[in-house]
């Protein structure tokens, strides 16, 4: 039921609009001034208040701009027994809903009431939505209790308060966009555009069109002008997914647009600025691929301004079983399921395997495997073939005097070198990222 708080001093016309408003199936609380009203409105959760303009204790007007400061939700209507107009406007100026003439008005009480319980409404559901979406995306969403997660966690969270760029490196698959979407969410930017782009999924000259916008007939299909992303974050944050993929001469621009916050969309030749903070990730060594030559140094030199690694799965064996536990009511609740059971056979292979797809294999696999199950148990026999046959990992000591052992120990002394920097420790080595891991994981070097 809908609560109407009514603020008006003449008792008669307060009774009378009280027996209106409840004949329409509302409730009714009334309040003989402006120091009640407002206990009222403390001590209840009120949809609507209908208030007189000159009340013994202020001004309606007034009081409009406290009731909206306090209660953002609320809509109100001013009540008036004399229609000056720069009360009207100035009412409006402050949040009314409306503002009416009492006696003259009394028909449109109730259309007015429906009309702004219908905006109410909608304001509710926008804030409910808004609170979902910054849960979804907060820090307390991110799933697992690995220390390797924490760690990165704590990262986050303290650059997330600021506005400096961040480069966010790992393998495909480990969660890079979602903690681009909490560190956004969580910074003075979250009221603002989050816009996302893929920098693998376009060629060149589209990837600039979309990135920079582009002018009416700018090319061939170029019907319209288009904002570019660079401009729809403007306020907000850009998250470049796979920058290591962007094309070496729009790196150029994009540097461009980092040192001076402006750019030019295809086709034009006036600048515009845009003011956006810009998180990128990587599933490349973007050191390695500079000192290569296969991406521009000085705009590597520009994104790593802070760089938080981000752990694959196969170093997060503590994130696992929580992780499916989420995957599997997810899918229960998308899927209609009734509570769904996992067998230790189950999980256990799941902690055996190598995770080459990292969490978002993990999901995949999870809601293969709800949806081939017959009853609420998730046993062995549902997962892929490759993960059945996996073998439990080997205790098995290296010889002091074999090639493994004396591998395992230079890896050991470059990580302690590195401080535990597995990118740094494998563009020492002369190896892929993707092999260090492998022989981490190999001689179960944590």
């Amino acid at each position: 039921m809908r609560n109407i708080l009514i603020i008006d001093d003449e008792e008669k016309l307060r009774g009378l609009l009280a027996r209106i408003i409840k004949s329409e199936g509302f409730m009714v609380i009334e309040a003989v001034d402006l120091k009640s009203g407002f206990k009222k409105l403390e001590q209840n959760d009120i949809d609507v208040v209908l208030c007189d303009v000159k009340l013994p204790d202020g001004n309606g007007v007034d009081f409009l701009e406290k009731i909206k400061t306090n209660f953002p939700l609320i809509e109100v209507i001013l009540l008036t027994a004399y229609g000056k107009i720069s009360d009207g406007v100035q009412a409006m100026k402050n949040g009314a809903f409306d503002y009416i003439v009492k006696g003259d008005d009394n028909d449109k009480i109730i259309p007015l009431l429906h009309k702004a319980l219908e905006k109410v409404s909608f304001q509710q559901k926008i804030k409910q939505l808004e609170k979902r979406i910054s849960n979804k995306y907060s820090f307390d969403s991110v799933i697992g209790k690995s220390k390797g997660l924490e760690q990165v966690i704590e990262l986050a969270k303290k650059v997330a308060k600021t506005d400096s760029t961040v480069l966010l490196s790992g393998e495909t698959g480990t969660g890079k966009e979602v903690f681009a979407q909490a560190i956004h969410e969580n910074s003075n930017r979250a009221g603002k555009s989050f816009v996302a782009l893929n920098c693998s999924t376009f060629s060149k000259e589209i990837l600039e069109s979309e990135l920079f916008g582009h002018k009416q007939g700018a090319f061939t299909g170029a019907v319209k002008d288009k904002k570019g992303f660079i401009e729809e974050a403007n306020g907000g944050t850009l998250f470049l997914d796979e920058i290591g993929e962007m094309p070496i001469d729009l790196q150029s621009k994009l540097l461009r647009v980092l040192e001076t916050s402006e750019y030019i969309p295809v086709g034009d030749s006036t600048p515009k600025k845009s003011n956006f903070r810009l998180i990128a990730a990587t599933n490349r060594n973007l050191k390695i691929e500079s000192e290569e030559h296969r991406f521009r140094q000085d705009l590597y030199f520009r994104l790593n301004i802070f760089e938080i690694i981000i752990p694959p799965l196969r170093e997060r064996l503590k994130d696992i079983e929580p992780l499916t536990q989420y995957f599997v009511n997810l899918f229960a609740e998308k899927m209609s399921r009734n509570k769904i059971q996992i067998s230790p056979d189950f999980l256990q292979k799941l902690e055996t395997y190598n995770w080459p797809g990292n969490v978002r294999e993990l999901r995949n696999i999870i809601e293969r495997s709800i949806i081939l199950c017959n009853d609420d148990f998730l046993t062995m026999d549902l997962l892929p073939f490759e993960i059945q046959q996996q073998i439990p990992k080997s205790n098995k000591s290296l010889s002091a005097f074999s090639m493994q052992s004396v591998e395992k120990l230079h890896i050991q002394k470059l990580l302690n070198y590195t401080k535990g920097n597995k990118a740094e420790a494998a563009r020492l080595l002369e190896i892929g990222i993707a092999t260090l891991y492998r022989k981490l994981e190999e001689y179960n070097i944590q």
